[in-house]
Parts: C-alpha cells; structure tokens; sequence
C-alpha cells in the first residue's frame, strides 16, 4: 500500500510540471514581455510608425500607406502633443486608435489669426481663393477672400479646430543615438541626413 502511495504522489508531482515545449513557451512569451518593455516608446527613443490621419466624418486626411513609416525622436517636440502623449509607452507591433482634441493637436482656431490686406502687399500676382503663401516671417497664410481693395488671408493651420482621428501601427523602437539626440531628430533612413 505504501508503494502505491509513494507513486500516487511522485505522479501527481511530475504531472505539474510543464513539459519542455511549455518551458520554450514560457521562455519565448517572457523574453517578448521583457523586449516589450525595454523597446517601449519614450523620451529619446525613436520610433517608427504608420498612420492614417481621419477627419470626424472618416475623411483621410493624410495617411503614410504606401509610403515608408514616418520616424520620429520622442521627446523632442517633433509630433503635436496629442500625438507623443498617445504614443507613450508604446511598443513594436501595438495597432492602436488616438482621438487627439484640438488644443492637443494644432489648436483652435484664432480669430486674430484672420485679417484683411490691402489688396496692393500681393503686387502684380495672380490671387485666387484658397492659395497659399509664406510671409516675411516665414508663416504661411491662406487666402479665404478676395475682395475689390483687400484681400483676407488666414494663419491659423489648415487642421486648427479640427479633431483628429489617427490610426497608428508601431513598426519599430530602438535607442535614439547621441546624435540624434543633440540635434533633436531621426537621422538615417526615415530620418534627417547631414
């Protein structure tokens, strides 16, 4: 009898235990945690992502399909603040929906932002509503009236008041160089070259 008891408890014990296929599983799934968290988007760290940009009503807006992913420093203001906040620790292969309000992306719209030229600061050029031109300043303005003496031209960004709807696929993480890092931006592919 007690032979049988001592078997009945080492059988049950070796049952437990996990196979070595389950063993590489949980090797596998553990290392995949660990990359996962060391890989997570944040300060200094450059990412590359897809996105689809979309409108309340499901317009794209703009979209990087067919394109090579859009890179980026984290941290370093190269993003609307929307954006960086909702990329965040983040990670290779996350598909995911931001909803980014106005004031988080390029912000509302400035009615001190409108005004009326004189129709004489565009000299000879042809004018025509909806075109685009960059001041002194280097801002860019868009005509939105063309009057007989004056001109009204908009500065407020054309996504001002907008709400924006991105659809974003993190392709890859890695550790920004010291490079990168000093001047502010990617270089190499998807990035700035010097």
């Amino acid at each position: 009898m007690m032979i049988f008891i001592t078997f009945a408890l080492i059988f049950r014990r070796l049952t437990f235990l996990p196979d070595m296929h389950e063993i590489s599983l949980i090797q596998a799934s553990f290392l995949t945690t660990l990359i996962h968290l060391i890989m997570q988007i944040t300060k200094d760290k450059v990412a590359g992502i897809h996105y689809t940009l979309r409108d309340n009503e499901g317009t794209i807006i703009d979209t990087s399909d067919g394109r090579d992913p859009l890179y980026y420093l984290h941290g370093a203001g190269n993003l609307i603040i929307g954006m960086e906040e909702g990329l965040e620790g983040k990670a290779q292969g996350d598909k995911f929906e931001l909803k980014i309000a106005p004031s988080k992306g390029y912000g509302e719209i400035d009615p001190a932002m409108t005004q009326k030229v004189p129709r004489s600061a565009f000299g000879d050029q042809e004018v025509k509503k909806g075109m685009k031109f960059s001041t002194d300043k280097g801002d860019v303005v868009t005509i939105t009236e063309i009057g007989l003496d004056s001109i009204t031209v908009d500065a407020n960004h054309p996504l001002a008041g907008v709400e924006l709807n991105f659809a974003v696929e993190i392709i890859e993480v890695r550790n920004a160089t010291d490079d990168e890092i000093t001047h502010g931006h990617v270089h190499g592919p998807g990035g700035h070259h010097h």
